[in-house]
């Protein structure tokens, strides 16, 4: 009796025709809710993508998005990832990328020129640089804003405050004021449990 072969799917067809043409771009392949996500050499990024956008069994020929994710524990703690749709082929692929904070990822604007304000906002919003961007400046933060407010070790109540001064008759920026007395904390959060009785809690005895 012959064992059954099960055909491959669409998905798992995709990922290994790019794994098995770029070889040397692609470190793993990860399968979940029938879309591929590329795990990717980041010295490697525009060749994989410039294959992605003209190989005929591909056709991924729109950005969708570019963004970054913070793994603060890692020493390269970021992750750029790439979405791109096929409308041709009717298929969605992703592509992961690792860098750290000091080292620049190549723009992928001669690919895709879309990607010019996906890549300003994931350099404003977690400080990821991109070589060869013309104009890589902040984009939705203010003027002089410090820090990258995505990055996990970014204070929850930022760096700074902004008001409009009466007086100065303009927008000023301070420290932040955190007054203890608008900061009361009497119970444990939600999520630890509470072992103690909440003040009201008693009446429900009776």
């Amino acid at each position: 009796m012959t064992d059954v072969v099960k055909p491959l799917t669409p998905a798992e067809e995709l990922a290994m025709h790019v794994s098995g043409a770029m070889p040397g771009a692609v470190d793993n392949t990860v399968i979940a809710f029938d879309e591929v996500t590329l795990e990717a050499k980041a010295d490697q990024i525009i060749p994989l993508l410039i294959f992605l956008r003209d190989d005929p069994r591909c056709q991924f020929q729109t950005l969708i998005d570019i963004c970054g994710v913070d793994y603060p524990e890692r020493v390269q703690r970021f992750d750029v990832v790439y979405h791109l749709l096929s409308m041709r082929k009717n298929k969605r692929i992703r592509i992961k990328i690792r860098t750290d904070e000091t080292t620049p990822v190549s723009s992928a604007i001669p690919v895709y020129p879309a990607a010019d304000w996906f890549e300003r906002e994931t350099f404003d919003m977690y400080g990821v640089l991109f070589n060869g961007h013309p104009d890589l400046r902040r984009l939705l933060t203010d003027y002089g804003f410090q820090g990258f407010p995505l990055r996990k070790d970014f204070p929850l109540t930022g760096h700074v405050e902004v008001r409009y001064d009466p007086e100065q008759q303009r927008v000023v920026y301070e420290p932040v004021k955190l007054p203890q007395a608008y900061r009361n904390f009497d119970f444990l959060s939600p999520w630890e449990g509470m072992n103690e009785i909440l003040p009201g809690d008693e009446k429900a005895k009776g």
